[in-house]
């Protein structure tokens, strides 16, 4: 069954035809890309039992809880300067990172709280570092769109659009060359599409066969304007130009979108070099905290993606293969209880040394 409200799975002898060439069919229920002719890429003993299913649904809890309670911080002055939330898009980071081991690398996007704490974050720290506090991944002087922790393989939010391509097909070409046998997996949004970046990496990561997962969140806008406004052709194109297998998927699936990354990491892994994938999906909310009404889009628009909550669709699934309500279980209140200590302990922590200004800070 389909849980995030994208049509029913293929079996694996449709899909290579369909990734190799990037052609597409029909529109999504948010009005563009594809219907996901190639979600089914791995099944059998890949699908995973139920605990990790309830893995897979406390990771997407705990990026919910913790955006959350950035907007609560936001509101009260504690979080200063520029924050953007990804509340309904959790099962793009999610289900890429599940299919990453602990050496594999992430590059990450100005919305990249859920990229972070997918790959292992710590939550104090996040917060810390959104608060401005000492204990914070950059010492608090960073903020939400520069997270970076080496340790667990995240080399960094960036606050330029598509600007990260460069950082992850350079990773992966290091990765190449000292055949450590990593992944790099590249989140960026549709709107970085357009950029001459992502064509130029696209074409050394085509050439020289890099292991590289270039992840597209179709959240479906361009900061405040459709994205069908602004961009020609289909995206699922733009990888297949360059002979690069590409697939949509339903990015409101977390267990489709988990196929699709175990299929592309695998493909890195064996050496047959990139792979594309182009994950439809939605944010909640505004583009940033000052966007509060959304005027450039409709509340039926909202209402039918939230309608398609990932959450809510992987409970659904959860409860109907093993008749276990997840909401039944601690889950909620234990990841609630996580969440706040980590932001109770973020808050007691000091405002670096003004002293510190110019530490770290290089200039050419």
């Amino acid at each position: 069954m389909s849980i995030g409200g994208g049509i029913e799975s293929v079996d694996d002898a449709q899909l290579h035809p369909v990734a190799q060439t990037g052609s597409h069919v029909g529109t999504s229920a948010g009005g563009s890309e594809a219907e996901y002719p190639a979600v089914a890429i791995l099944s059998g003993s890949d699908e995973p039992d139920l605990d990790s299913l309830i893995e897979l649904y406390r990771s997407m809890l705990t990026i919910r809880r913790f955006e959350e309670n950035v907007f609560d911080l936001y509101g009260r002055a504690e979080i200063v300067g520029i924050a953007h939330v990804s509340i309904g898009q959790e099962a793009v980071p999610v289900g890429v990172c599940s299919s990453l081991m602990q050496a594999d690398y992430v590059t990450s996007t100005h919305r990249g709280h859920g990229h972070c704490i997918a790959k292992g974050a710590d939550l104090t720290k996040m917060f810390a570092e959104l608060l401005g506090r000492v204990g914070g991944y950059c010492g608090g002087k960073g903020g939400s769109m520069h997270v970076a922790d080496v340790e667990s393989g995240n080399l960094g939010a960036n606050a330029i659009v598509g600007g990260s391509l460069g950082i992850a097909t350079g990773a992966a070409l290091s990765a190449k060359t000292r055949r450590s046998g990593q992944v790099v997996a590249c989140f960026f949004g549709d709107g970085a599409v357009n950029q001459g970046l992502l064509l130029e990496t696209l074409n050394l990561a085509g050439l020289w066969n890099l292991p590289c997962i270039y992840v597209c969140e179709n959240n479906q806008y361009c900061e405040y304007i459709a994205s069908s406004k602004v961009t020609s052709g289909s995206i699922v194109d733009r990888g297949a130009a360059f002979g690069i297998p590409t697939v949509a998927v339903d990015g409101m699936n977390v267990l489709d979108v988990r196929r699709a990354a175990n299929w592309a990491a695998a493909r890195c892994r064996r050496g047959e070099g990139p792979a594309m994938l182009v994950c439809e999906t939605y944010r909640f909310y505004g583009h940033g905290m000052s966007d509060r009404d959304r005027p450039y889009r409709t509340r039926e628009e909202e209402a039918a993606w939230r309608a398609r909550d990932p959450l809510a669709g992987l409970a659904r699934y959860v409860n109907e293969t093993y008749q276990v309500d997840v909401h039944q279980l601690p889950i909620d209140s234990e990841v609630s209880a996580e969440v706040a200590e980590a932001r109770r302990s973020a808050l007691l922590q000091p405002y670096p040394d003004p002293a510190e200004v110019a530490t770290n800070v290089y200039r050419s």
